[in-house]
């Protein structure tokens, strides 16, 4: 039975995500390899949702049918959060809005944006009845 789910998503500079997922996204850098330096790999979080971020280079080692794929694209992270007027408010003017704030047919009101890599991020919030 499956206990967690963890992305790795390929990047092209480490260094650069943690920056954007840092300072734009409020995530806290958990680990990296090396511990310094030019990063290969690292682990971030914000409250439970952790990401990880590996340099294609370092991927396409451990993968090799990664080396030549593209860097973001064809999937979205959905990610719930608290106050999204505020998370939309304090967002819109540091990333690509891909699709406005908006409330959908199954009780949320989210909207999408790309991060440093075009990985597209879907940030929601339940509406209460």
């Amino acid at each position: 039975m499956p206990q967690k789910l963890t992305p790795n998503l390929m990047v092209n500079d480490v260094n650069e995500t943690i920056d954007f997922y840092r300072d734009v996204l409020g995530f806290k850098l958990i680990t990296t390899v090396p511990p310094k330096g030019e990063f290969d790999w690292a682990l971030m979080k914000h409250g439970i949702v952790e990401i990880m971020f590996q340099r294609r280079e370092s991927m396409a080692q451990e993968i090799p049918s990664m080396a030549k794929l593209k860097i973001g694209g064809s999937i979205t992270f959905f990610i719930e959060v608290q106050n999204i007027e505020g998370k939309y408010e304090a967002l819109k003017d540091e990333v690509i809005i891909v699709r406005d704030l908006h409330t959908t047919f199954y009780g949320m009101e989210e909207f999408y944006f790309l991060d440093c890599n075009d990985y597209i991020l879907c940030y929601a919030q339940r509406i209460e009845k």
